[in-house]
C-alpha cells in the first residue's frame, strides 16, 4: 500500500465564513490564566479544528490580535468566537446560569478518569484549562461539576496545557464525529 500526502486543496476546508455559520460542538473552552501565547495559539488552532463554540481567556490570558498568538493559530483566532474576562470565577457563574455543565480539567480527589467521560448529547459543557504551573484555580474547581483527568503514568504526570487540550478535546469530539463530517 501506497500513501499520497494531500494536497491543501483536497483537505475540504471551509471558509472563516462558512465555519462562523456551521454548527458548532455545545463545548466552549475557558483558559484560566494561560500565560503562554503560544499555547493560547495552540488552543484557538484545536478548537478550530473541533468546531468548539467558544473560547472563554480570563485573567492574564492575552487576548487576540497578537502576533504570538497568530503564530501558532494561524488564522483560528478569527475564525473562533471569544471573548475576554478578568475572572474565571465569574465566567463560571455566568455560563452555570446559562446550562453549562463545568469540568475543570485537572488532577483532583474524586476526579473522572477521562476514558469514562460520556457527554449527553443535548448538553452544553465548558471545559476550564488552567495556567501552565498551578493548573486550574482552587475557586474555579470548587464551582465545576467535575473534574477530568487524563491519566497518565510516566514520572511528570503533568502535559502542556495545549496538550492536555487537544487529548480532552479529541475524546470529547470523537462521539460527535459524523456530526461534523
Amino acid at each position: 500500500m501506497t500513501f499520497r500526502k494531500l494536497l491543501n486543496e483536497e483537505l475540504n476546508r471551509i471558509s472563516t465564513e462558512e465555519f462562523k455559520n456551521a454548527e458548532k460542538l455545545p463545548v466552549s473552552i475557558i483558559l484560566d490564566n494561560v500565560r503562554s501565547l503560544n499555547n493560547i495559539g495552540s488552543i484557538f488552532r484545536t478548537a478550530d479544528a473541533f468546531r468548539i463554540e467558544k473560547i472563554w481567556l480570563c485573567g492574564i490570558t492575552a487576548t487576540p490580535p497578537n502576533r504570538e498568538i497568530h503564530k501558532t493559530a494561524l488564522g483560528a483566532e478569527d475564525s473562533i468566537d471569544w471573548e475576554y474576562s478578568g475572572s474565571t470565577v465569574e465566567v463560571v457563574k455566568k455560563l452555570k446560569q446559562a446550562g453549562y455543565l463545568i469540568y475543570s480539567a485537572e488532577q483532583a480527589e474524586n476526579s473522572i478518569s477521562l476514558e469514562t467521560f460520556r457527554l449527553q448529547p443535548e448538553q452544553k459543557y465548558a471545559i476550564i484549562f488552567g495556567n501552565e504551573i498551578k493548573g486550574v484555580q482552587q475557586e474555579a474547581v470548587d464551582l465545576s461539576d467535575g473534574c477530568l483527568e487524563i491519566p497518565q503514568f510516566g514520572t511528570k504526570h503533568s502535559f502542556n496545557i495545549s496538550v492536555s487540550a487537544g487529548i480532552v478535546l479529541w475524546q470529547i469530539v470523537t462521539p460527535f464525529l459524523s456530526k461534523l463530517k
